[in-house]
């Protein structure tokens, strides 16, 4: 009796009972790598010098956490990201140094994925997150450009007043902010990141609202601005200080407490 490929009597059924068996094994997990960076909008890459940032690799299906790590390296190309104009496939970010995060990912099938990347991790009071899905297939990895979220907003730094001052009703109040992209890039008037087209604006606010308001100017150092705000009626305040570049969808914002007393100032 003649079997499957030509194999007879016993050897035709063993080959059918190996089939079998071959088809029931799991498919063996297999590397696969993918790089992901995190980007500032309308700038560079967020890097070591700002804390870089967290990156995560959740399995969408059941919740579990695939790779984390961190981002660090290089800003990247100023050049290339910023002013030579862009051409499908070019390369932008995928320079030496620059930063990323490979994730590697031990996968048996096409796997949808959530990609999640949290930073600048240096400034958690301008800490911002963006996701993403998409499918990982076994063995193919994503690397060179890799896989950009981008993050938007400012990172801002209150340097004066002091939380330990208090003012007294009338009083002005001399306020020194610094405001940087997400990536650290420097704010300059007229400049790749330009402060002219930036407002900084200055609030005290209490449990009705706002109740002073002021724009900061540029005072002459990168990323540096001031002005003044006139102390209200005694109270606790909120200083909330903003950034706003609707046009570019960045946004930023730091605030502290702050003591308006009846008596002279200490």
């Amino acid at each position: 009796m003649t079997g499957i490929g030509g194999l007879t009597g016993i050897s035709g059924l063993t080959a059918i009972l190996c089939l079998g068996a071959a088809a029931s094994l799991p498919a063996q997990p297999v590397e696969t790598r993918l790089l992901v960076r995190a980007v500032s909008a309308d700038a560079k890459i967020i890097g070591t010098n700002v804390g870089g940032a967290r990156i995560t690799v959740r399995d969408v299906a059941n919740g579990t956490v695939l790779s984390q790590g961190t981002q660090l390296g290089s800003t990247g190309s100023t050049e290339r990201i910023m002013r030579a104009p862009r051409q499908r496939g070019a390369r932008v970010f995928d320079t030496e140094g620059a930063a990323g995060f490979v994730a590697t990912l031990e996968i048996d099938e096409p796997t949808l994925v959530e990609v999640t990347a949290e930073g600048p991790l240096g400034t958690p009071q301008a800490t911002q997150r963006s996701s993403t899905t998409l499918w990982l297939v076994p063995g193919e990895d994503v690397l060179g450009e890799g896989l950009v979220l981008v993050l938007h907003g400012f990172a801002i730094r209150l340097e004066s007043p002091s939380v330990e001052r208090s003012f007294v009703a009338g009083e002005s109040i001399a306020l020194r902010v610094h405001a940087e992209m997400l990536c650290g890039c420097p704010l300059t008037p007229g400049g790749l990141w330009d402060s002219d087209r930036i407002a900084i604006v200055a609030r005290l606010l209490d449990e009705r609202g706002p109740r002073a308001e002021t724009e900061l100017s540029y005072a002459g150092e990168p990323s540096t601005f001031a002005g003044t705000i006139v102390a209200p009626a005694p109270g606790e305040y909120r200083l909330e200080i903003l950034a706003i570049d609707a046009d570019r969808a960045n946004f930023g914002r730091t605030e502290q407490d702050l003591r308006v007393a009846g008596g002279p100032s200490p």
